[in-house]
């Protein structure tokens, strides 16, 4: 194996000789040398991990040579060794990338610390990680089957996507595996949860804080006259895409709350954030707002009352005297617009900003092979995410609503899950068409895999029509028909989808933020 090969640039290198015995005896070859132009020249013709540079030499500094050895190459990490403890020199020599700052005298063991530190990270932080999972395993495994309360699979899921994201740049792929694996088991008794307790929550006097909900519990205590409030609703927002983003909302905004809460069935748009707005689950809203509401076959936008919803929903719960604005990002173009304008919100108790891109992303992957490649995965699915968040109109607005002291709420109305398995369904011309749920009457399906509701109005939905049925896919899978089955199959297989039951969808971020 090829030894670390070290360039060594000090002056007084000859007092350096024990630490040099001491390395060259743990398998690192040293070259040394006594000037920064003398080790320039060598820098450009060898090839070196890692360099160790004296602050304080004649002729050429340390800077001066650590700024011409960036130029050559930029992705060698360089550790400066000074005499010298002043700030200025500390933070100039930190902002030209250094790796690692050292005060003499250093021992032996510093240099080697600075050495496993800057070499060796990734795979020991891999290693170490990989470690505590695995002691970790056990317990998430006898946990897994036991979860009887809605508490309780929060914290579950909570430790699912924080083992994601901690193995996430591993390189053991038997780990990622086996994480999976745990991933997939904790969904199937998740759906077996859902399906034994979620008819009881609209009997419940203690359901979880669900859908239609949450404003009047959450939220609306929020609201006061001395501060302004911007409501963010990402749609389509995994709690692990908003763990993806919340280091740089971090930049601008304190977390002052973080839950997850429930989405409603079906975890769809039409459906979960027309309850979100109108306080009203989705028979309700048939039944008091007609002209509001439309059944899945019916022509026309489903979500184009929104701001209706939450004025009626201000005005039954006699806050009439907020005021409030909405507005929804559909592209580029009105992201950048609004950004612009967040100044002219401040008069406003409550600014509201259905956001979405994050559900065109999600179905894109369908439609478009660059985005399917790029978010072949989760971890690819949240990294396009991350990278979308921080080049956006959205990060911009986040920005101006710290500048003018908005408080922050951000929340989403679903998640989404990468769907796996088909499962074939027969239903006529008047069944609904996404491939998460189904609405309709003398539905056929494989009961497996499936949750049926032969009663809409006991969890809250509205009949489309005598006898009509919901059923919901569960864990991975997708509905597809008999027709065409193959080709349904290999279009919409390892695409993201939602409407149905698995912890990506239901689970979903509330979280309330203070300007810093």
């Amino acid at each position: 194996m090829r030894p670390i090969q070290i360039l060594w640039v000090d002056d007084e290198i000859s007092f350096l000789k024990p630490h040099i015995i001491f390395l060259e005896q743990k398998n690192y070859a040293i070259t040394s040398c006594r000037s920064g132009t003398e080790a320039l020249e060598i820098f450009k013709t060898n090839d070196f991990d890692i360099v160790f540079l004296d602050e304080n030499m004649p002729g050429l500094t340390g800077l001066e040579t650590l700024s011409e050895l960036k130029e050559l190459k930029s992705n060698v990490p360089v550790v400066m060794i000074t005499k010298s403890e002043e700030e200025c020199i500390m933070e100039e020599a930190i902002g030209s990338k250094i790796s690692d700052y050292l005060i003499k005298p250093v021992n032996p063991n510093q240099i080697l610390l600075s050495l496993k530190k800057n070499l060796d990270h990734t795979r020991l932080i891999a290693e170490k990680t990989s470690s505590n999972y695995l002691q970790e395993f056990r317990t998430i495994a006898l946990e897994i089957n036991a979860l009887n309360r809605w508490e309780s699979w929060t914290e579950m899921y909570k430790k699912l996507v924080y083992w994601e994201l901690e193995l996430e740049n591993s390189q053991d792929a038997a780990m990622q595996e086996i994480l999976d694996a745990q991933k997939a088991e904790a969904n199937i008794q998740f759906c077996k949860f859902i399906e034994q307790h979620y008819a009881s929550w609209f009997e419940d006097e203690t359901p979880p804080e669900l859908s239609h909900t949450l404003f009047k519990n959450k939220i609306l205590p929020e609201i006061n006259s001395q501060q302004p409030t911007l409501l963010l609703m990402i749609d389509n927002l995994r709690y692990d895409q908003w763990k993806a983003i919340e280091s740089t909302v971090s930049m601008h905004y304190k977390t002052a709350l973080e839950t997850l809460y429930c989405s409603i069935l079906p975890t769809a748009t039409q459906y979960a954030r027309n309850a979100f707005f109108s306080g009203l689950m989705p028979d309700e809203m048939k039944t008091k707002h007609p002209n509001f509401w439309k059944d899945d076959m019916d022509k026309g936008g489903k979500n184009l009352f929104e701001n209706e919803f939450l004025k009626h929903q201000l005005q039954r719960l006699n806050r009439s005297d907020i005021s409030f604005e909405y507005t929804k990002i559909t592209n580029l173009r009105d992201g950048r617009k609004l950004a612009g304008q967040i100044k002219t919100k401040t008069k406003n108790n409550l600014t509201v900003v259905v956001y979405n891109f994050v559900d065109m992303l999600s179905h894109s992957k369908t439609d478009m092979e660059v985005v399917k490649e790029l978010a072949s995965d989760d971890k690819g699915y949240r990294s396009l995410t991350q990278s979308w968040f921080k080049n956006s109109p959205l990060l911009d607005i986040i920005k101006q609503a710290q500048q003018y002291n908005f408080k922050l709420i951000i929340t989403t109305d679903h998640g989404t899950i990468n769907v796996k398995h088909p499962s074939k369904v027969v239903g006529d011309k008047d069944t609904s068409l996404n491939l998460r749920y189904k609405t309709g009457r003398s539905l056929s399906y494989d009961s497996k895999g499936v949750f049926a509701v032969k009663n809409p109005k006991s969890v809250g939905l509205p009949s489309i029509s005598l006898n009509s049925d919901f059923i919901f896919a569960k864990e991975n899978l997708f509905f597809a028909y008999p027709n065409k089955f193959n080709h349904y199959v290999n279009y919409y297989r390892n695409s993201y989808q939602h409407g149905g039951i698995s912890l990506e969808e239901m689970i979903i971020p509330f979280v309330i933020l203070n300007p810093k």
